[in-house]
């Protein structure tokens, strides 16, 4: 197993999934800021372990292993969380369109791997649209205030959560077809 910065953002990101749920539940007027931030510092580690491995050519095969997953298991929380809280049929929805969409496509890379077709289901500039505009998305959400008594950040993040969820379904109809475009 390699042990490196980019390596160990990673696992950060994974070990802020039960911090995340304990501040979400903290009834304190400071946790759910906490919480966005918290988030907020997880997607940082997301560009910024990718970043690092290449800039410092610290790649690794267990790194790109572990990084989608702890993208996905911080992001699949969240959106959980969100769910149980905010008890919407569309937050519900958006919810299950997005995390279904990482199970069939990890599984998607996992057969196309086996098949030595990998490279035909490689992250695409649409999946990093989409995974940022999911973080936006529950960043707003998990702080659910309006900033400064102004900037309506709920109102934000449902239509940056919607984005995403359409930026989902298209990613999802894209790796498709490159997948069983031959």
């Amino acid at each position: 197993m390699v042990f490196n910065l980019p390596v160990l953002l990673t696992w950060m990101r994974i070990a802020f999934i039960p911090l995340l749920v304990f501040l979400f539940y903290l009834e304190a007027p400071w946790a759910p800021l906490a919480a966005a931030i918290l988030f907020g510092i997880a997607g940082l580690t997301d560009w910024a372990d990718g970043y690092l491995a290449r800039l410092w050519q610290q790649e690794s095969r267990f790194g790109a292993f572990l990084d989608p997953v702890a993208d996905k298991l911080i992001v699949a929380v969240a959106l959980i969380l969100l769910v149980e809280r905010e008890v919407n049929v569309w937050i519900t929805l958006a919810t299950v369109i997005i995390i279904g969409r990482e199970i069939v496509i990890s599984a998607l890379r996992e057969w196309m791997a086996e098949s030595g077709n990998r490279s035909k289901v490689a992250v695409a500039f649409i999946g990093k649209l989409k995974t940022t505009a999911q973080i936006i998305a529950l960043i707003c959400l998990l702080y659910n205030q309006d900033l400064f008594g102004v900037l309506p950040l709920r109102e934000i993040g449902l239509v940056a959560l919607a984005v995403a969820t359409v930026l989902t379904v298209w990613s999802m109809v894209q790796y498709l077809r490159s997948a069983f475009s031959s």
